[in-house]
């Protein structure tokens, strides 16, 4: 009998745990052909998430648990997962229920048509603002115009994974993570299934836009160095026009005796200047932080607690 592990990083989703427990259980009871593990990941979370958590484990054993001993981040939880996952496919999804369980079914029937990673693409986005949207669309449209990787739009965490896939995302052991952009990476088999998501069904969302603004840069600079080309272009082209400027202002002054523009034409060369040398210094610090974090070689995470069926190292 195969072995599906449903993976589900939380973080302070007391309000949803039960409910979702509830609609997970109904859809695995309905496929007796396959052993099930529901994985949740508790990424330090501050409410009575583990306390849930727990109660779930004494009521159904199939739920399984690792407690990071403090809060990573959702990136860092689902490496974590997928380090102590022991099932044959590996179902990723969020605790709030705007992924909806019941297209687990189907990943599965097209895992065992051959397909290694079953991803769900977002048809409409219920409960999001329209800046929201527009965002998401502008990042994804930069980012794939941007590098080579056909990165995957529209989709998120929520998909099914075949072994060997989680086993090749085992080894991106890089700090500063962008998994969206590594499902699309690793490659292999995929398919597509289209869905739409629903508003969260209790609780608030994490991610506010200086998170998802963290998240964008983290995807752009893990997956192109177009941001320096680019700075690079920018100063080749100031420079040359610079220097015709400079020609420019020499002949006037030389053949016809113009006096050179004073103060304020000065300022604002030198300010429009200073403003590009500025942001391409900042475009350079966010890849050299890069190598500055990933040279430490630090653990990814500290887990707290295990409670499963897969025993191996606490630090990672």
């Amino acid at each position: 009998m195969k072995k599906i592990t449903i993976l589900i990083p939380a973080y302070n989703e007391e309000q949803v745990l039960n409910q979702l427990y509830d609609v997970l259980s109904g859809v695995l009871n309905s496929l007796p052909d396959y052993q099930f593990e529901m994985l949740f990941v508790n990424d330090g979370s501050t409410d009575s998430t583990m306390a849930v958590v727990k109660a779930l484990r004494e009521r159904d054993e199939r739920v399984c648990y690792v407690d990071l001993s403090r809060n990573f981040g959702k990136e860092i939880a689902m490496i974590a997962g997928l380090d102590y996952c022991t099932g044959d496919a590996v179902v990723i999804i969020d605790a709030d229920l705007q992924d909806p369980p019941e297209l687990i079914p189907q990943m599965i029937a097209y895992w065992e048509q051959g397909y290694d990673d079953v991803y769900a693409k977002r048809r409409s986005r219920k409960g999001e603002s329209w800046m929201k949207k527009f965002t998401a669309r502008c990042f994804y449209k930069l980012l794939q115009s941007t590098t080579r990787i056909h990165i995957q739009e529209n989709t998120g965490d929520f998909r099914l994974l075949d072994r060997r896939c989680v086993e090749a995302l085992k080894k991106f052991r890089e700090t500063q993570r962008y998994t969206k952009g590594m499902f699309s990476w690793i490659g292999y088999k995929k398919k597509e299934l289209l869905f739409d998501r629903q508003p969260r069904a209790a609780g608030k969302t994490k991610w506010n836009y200086m998170k998802l603004t963290n998240l964008a840069i983290e995807g752009i600079t893990s997956f192109t160095t177009a941001p320096l080309r680019i700075s690079s272009i920018i100063g080749v082209l100031i420079s040359i026009g610079a220097f015709l400027y400079m020609l420019f202002i020499v002949f006037k002054t030389l053949i016809f005796g113009d006096p050179v523009q004073g103060y304020p034409s000065m300022m604002a060369v030198m300010l429009l200047l200073g403003g590009i040398q500025l942001i391409s210094l900042g475009v350079i610090g966010e890849y050299v932080g890069r190598i500055f974090n990933e040279t430490k070689n630090r653990p990814l995470y500290f887990v707290n607690e295990y409670n499963g069926e897969k025993e191996q190292n606490r630090d990672k």
